[in-house]
């Protein structure tokens, strides 16, 4: 029996004790931990090794135990081994656990150099880089090479048993993935095409970026070859990231089908990870064992939480337990009183298939890319909607700030920490006067402007507030000062975007009407520079969705990699399903809104008189939405309607689609690229059909514009990549709503002569047949 295990994790496993406490300093990020790393690195590049591998098998209890990892520094001659830790703030605050932690994994490099060269002795250092001001505190031990062997045995027999069972489970799913069944008798019309791409991308270790149209089945017909293909290749984790809770729900059911499919057991290991927010049963105290009790012990309570949540009930290793989702993680942990959200954390280290969020793997600062870089992780990634990527991507690598947060801040701040503010709003009005914009003045009207370069005047001021604020929190934790910590997380941002700066972002200015109303604003406009390292540490990644055209857009855009192999499967449904119809006389342009609100009207009452049903409508804004409304509501009052409002709650959402979901005739008006224009299933007699009065293009604005000349200039075709593709990429997606399985029928109205133009007509499905 044979379990392979990283020297991290190991430590991670056997060292941890006592409380949860994130009161030391705010943990750099991956880019800034690895930034840190090669400066250390730099200094030391004449005199030492550096990245050293280090492996080593032990047989313990009948145990096959491999252990690897990577030393970061390495002096051969000296006999001494550095391990490198960034940090932020005052390092006397960083708790005792913490530090014994970061021994114990020093220690086992040394154990392992002092057997792999046959050392007597050796010279153990922990470094701890401050990436603020770049200084290093080296703390060192000299240690026999009797001493680590015996520290290092010790800590093997404690993970010994856990190995065991993690061995015998690793074996028991490949046996399981390699007898995997799929689900159904047969599989649906090109559902086997779309298996076979997947598990040719996984077996190959390729990147497969994959339009597979509605009505494959894209959930089973993805999971099911990439489980398959994982003992093969073996693959130590599959990922599952979309971008919306309904995208973790399918994902969740597809494992729950694939379980219950003719073999009798699946003994895979699935985690649901949610946001903190949703996870957490405290949110008004703060992650310390002082403040909240599922923080207090948290690691001495872990190890049984965490067995009870990966063993049967009879103590056997799972065999075909429930899935790991939020509502099971929730329950074990509140039974050993642990948080939720970090038992769910922990879990991640030793689930086979893992359920998130786009954010969990591609922001800066995610989990789930730390551990797989961490452990060397051999994985698959299966980027669900891989259309909704950009704009998320964009988002986690834009930022904004305020300046009337800062001055609510400053109002609420402690007085060591208001004087720092105080400098970071003297340093904003330089920034302003030094783009020619009056730094306090009131101001009538909105004005947007693109900046010449990076905003470095406020580097020094921004890392002065953010010490300031760190150093005080860490001595008054149980304080709650809700705005001044709101800023710091927006200004920490910022500050981590700047040092980042480049083509790939544009730094603009807003002044908004009112007096301090102005905006900073970090925009993100190409994720490629920062989704590509992620998408490289995967063995394969598979990114996939119904509308990715042209699939030059988002291979650019996204970083995939040179290799990415390109393909759009044949359409399940047939031409005459659907009836796309084209108003080639009729203009939604701005300038020719109000006379197109009685064709469209025109248009409605004709389609719903023929054959009367539930329908939506989708238009560019909402105050375009309630003109057509309110003139249908004239013209045909009999005819049923329910609209879309700005801000809805949950409940007025599920009020919208239960018109839908009961049949209901009628018409429902929805804003285009919205919360209904994607996302949700309306098969059947559940929606007859779709007018689209918008050609669904972004808003003209500055904003906009700057990012149409930035994208001309990089990839020569800045109308498209900003305007045009994105916008037919919403209408595709609303479209969708009508047809979702192979019986049913209806009718697309696009009403804009925009789409009679073959250039745009190349950018809808091939399947569509459009009548004027």
């Amino acid at each position: 029996m044979c379990f392979r295990v990283g020297i991290r994790a190991l430590c991670d496993f056997c060292d941890r004790y006592g409380d949860l406490d994130l009161r030391f300093t705010p943990a750099p990020t991956a880019e800034q931990g690895q930034a840190g790393h090669q400066v250390m690195g730099q200094r030391r590049a004449r005199t030492h090794d550096l990245e050293v591998s280090v492996t080593r098998e032990l047989v313990l209890s009948g145990v096959r135990l491999q252990l690897q990892g990577r030393v970061d520094a390495l002096d051969s001659q000296a006999r001494c081994v550095e391990e490198f830790k960034t940090h932020r703030g005052d390092l006397s605050r960083q708790g005792a656990n913490q530090r014994t932690l970061h021994w114990a994994q020093v220690q086992t490099y040394g154990a392992l150099l002092c057997h792999e060269r046959d050392w007597d002795e050796i010279t153990l250092r922990l470094i701890y880089f401050n990436i603020d001001d770049q200084q290093e505190t080296q703390l060192s031990e000299q240690w026999t090479a009797v001493e680590l062997e015996a520290a290092l045995l010790a800590r093997c027999h404690r993970f010994v048993d856990w190995a065991r069972r993690e061995a015998r489970h690793r074996s028991q799913r490949d046996q399981g993935l390699r007898r995997l069944r799929f689900p159904f008798a047969e599989f649906r019309p090109g559902q086997r095409g779309l298996a076979e791409s997947v598990y040719k991308a996984v077996h190959t270790g390729r990147t497969l970026l994959l339009e597979a149209p509605t009505g494959l089945g894209k959930t089973l017909g993805t999971l099911f070859p990439a489980l398959r293909a994982m003992p093969e290749r073996q693959q130590d984790r599959l990922l599952w990231l979309c971008a919306r809770t309904s995208g973790r729900g399918l994902a969740l059911d597809g494992l729950r089908r694939l379980r219950s499919g003719p073999e009798p057991a699946l003994p895979v290991r699935a985690l649901e990870l949610v946001a903190r927010e949703r996870a957490c049963e405290h949110p008004d105290k703060a992650c310390h064992g002082d403040a909240c009790p599922l923080a207090a012990g948290f690691y001495d309570r872990l190890p049984a939480a965490r067995q009870e949540a990966l063993t049967a009930p009879d103590s056997t290793p799972m065999v075909d337990w429930p899935l790991l989702d939020q509502a099971r993680v929730r329950q074990v942990a509140l039974r050993h009183q642990i948080c939720p959200y970090y038992l769910s954390q922990e879990l991640a280290r030793w689930s086979d298939v893992i359920v998130a969020d786009y954010n969990h793997y591609f922001d800066r600062s995610a989990l789930l890319h730390a551990l797989a870089v961490q452990e060397q992780w051999r994985l698959t990634l299966l980027v669900d909607e891989a259309h909704n990527l950009l704009e998320r991507a964009r988002s986690m690598y834009s930022v904004s700030l305020r300046k009337q947060a800062l001055l609510t801040a400053r109002q609420q701040a402690p007085a060591p920490v208001r004087r720092t503010l105080d400098r970071l709003n003297r340093g904003w009005n330089a920034l302003l006067q030094q783009e020619g914009l009056a730094a306090d003045t009131t101001v009538r009207a909105a004005h947007y402007q693109e900046a010449d370069q990076a905003p470095t005047v406020l580097t020094g001021p921004l890392r002065q507030f953010l010490q300031s604020w760190s150093d005080w929190f860490a001595d008054h934790p149980a304080e709650a000062l809700p705005d001044v910590q709101a800023f710091y997380f927006e200004a920490r941002q910022f500050q981590l975007l700047t040092e980042s700066f480049d083509t790939h972002s544009l730094f603009d200015i807003t002044l908004h009407p009112g007096r301090n109303r102005s905006e900073l604003c970090l925009r993100n406009l190409v994720p490629a520079p920062f989704l590509a390292p992620r998408l490289e540490t995967g063995h394969s990644s598979i990114l996939f969705s119904a509308t990715l055209r042209p699939m030059t857009y988002y291979r650019e855009l996204l970083g995939l990699p040179a290799g990415t192999v390109q393909q759009s499967l044949p359409p399940v449904f047939r031409p005459e399903q659907l009836e796309v119809r084209v108003a080639r006389q009729l203009s939604t342009r701005f300038r020719d809104r109000a006379a197109s609100l009685d064709p469209i009207v025109q248009c409605m009452v004709h389609q719903y008189r023929q054959t009367p049903g539930p329908y939506m409508a989708y238009f560019s804004s909402f105050a375009y939405l309630d003109q057509v409304a309110d003139r249908l509501a004239g013209e045909a009052p009999d005819i049923p309607q329910w609209r879309q409002h700005a801000g809805m709650s949950e409940p007025a959402r599920d009020a919208f689609v239960a018109h839908f979901r009961t049949r209901t005739p009628g018409i429902g008006f929805a804003v285009l690229g919205g919360i209904f224009g994607e996302g949700i299933d309306l098969p059947g007699d559940q929606l007859l059909g779709v007018f689209i009065a918008t050609l669904g293009l972004p808003q003209w604005n500055a904003v906009n514009e700057c990012q149409r000349a930035r994208l001309q200039q990089q990839f020569g075709a800045g109308y498209e990549f900003t305007y045009l593709y994105p916008g037919l990429q919403r209408v595709v997606q609303a479209a969708g709503r009508v047809i979702r399985t192979e019986t049913d029928q209806g009718v697309i109205w696009l009403l804009d002569d925009r789409y009679a133009n073959p250039d745009i007509q190349a950018l809808l499905p091939a399947w569509w047949q459009l009548r004027g």
